[in-house]
């Protein structure tokens, strides 16, 4: 699987050089005015406290906007070809910056609406402040897409029941939860997942996290497919 670092500034180092050019504006934003969109490939914005990515990091990718009423309200219309590989995380990101041991709570909820067709996964990406652990939560995914590594089997833990997989993209470690049933809404407890990592696993230690993202990995979407995130809240203490 390619490259799994889709934070920021970091994406847009890491990730290949794509020929967009006059492609990327074929995607549009849906009729309704937004506050703000953008088909720019690192097209990025924050809005109350959310910051925005469009993301387009995969090699052979297509077109892809992004808009948003807020930081939580938000979507992107995406064409990318029916080939393998990720083409693009767009996202919202809210900065945590709290060590797992000192988080008295981080939960997360999310209303999306998704398409029927295309392949993609709707998830959370976490980070810790040094890039070295990337934590995925897979809420739903449809069409041929999977997550690295391999499984670790399942359990219950954070509101959900979950596969796990564990695995390393050459970079940095990365845990993917999968949801055993697609869901379009719902509140993750994300602590008890991170505690379970550090203290019953021992995957990593008392690492700072940093960054929870939220958004699609979108391997295709041919024809132009169109994602919506509703609502979405990440509160921590």
């Amino acid at each position: 699987m390619a490259t799994r670092t889709r934070s920021g500034l970091r994406t847009a180092l890491l990730a290949p050089a794509l020929a967009l050019g006059a492609t990327v504006g074929l995607a549009s934003a849906p009729a309704q005015a937004a506050v703000w969109n953008s088909c720019d490939q690192w097209g990025n914005t924050t809005l109350n406290g959310y910051t925005l990515y469009n993301n387009i990091w995969g090699s052979g990718a297509g077109s892809q906007c992004i808009w948003a009423n807020s930081g939580t309200n938000w979507g992107v219309s995406a064409n990318h070809p029916n080939t393998g590989g990720i083409k693009s995380y767009p996202n919202a990101k809210k900065v945590v910056n709290k060590s797992v041991s000192s988080l008295a709570s981080l939960t997360s909820s999310y209303n999306v609406t998704v398409p029927s067709s295309g392949a993609y996964n709707t998830s959370y990406d976490i980070w810790d402040t040094g890039y070295k652990y990337e934590i995925m939560l897979w809420v739903n995914k449809t069409g041929a897409v999977g997550p690295l590594g391999s499984s670790q089997g399942s359990l219950t833990l954070g509101g959900s029941t979950w596969t796990v997989y564990k695995g390393n993209n050459g970079s940095n470690d990365v845990f993917s939860f999968i949801r055993s049933s697609n869901s379009s809404s719902g509140t993750v407890n994300i602590l008890p997942i991170l505690k379970w990592i550090k203290d019953t696993k021992g995957w990593f230690g008392n690492v700072t996290i940093g960054d929870v993202q939220f958004g699609y990995e979108i391997t295709s979407s041919s024809g132009g497919l169109n994602f919506t995130t509703n609502s979405l809240t990440v509160s921590s203490s």
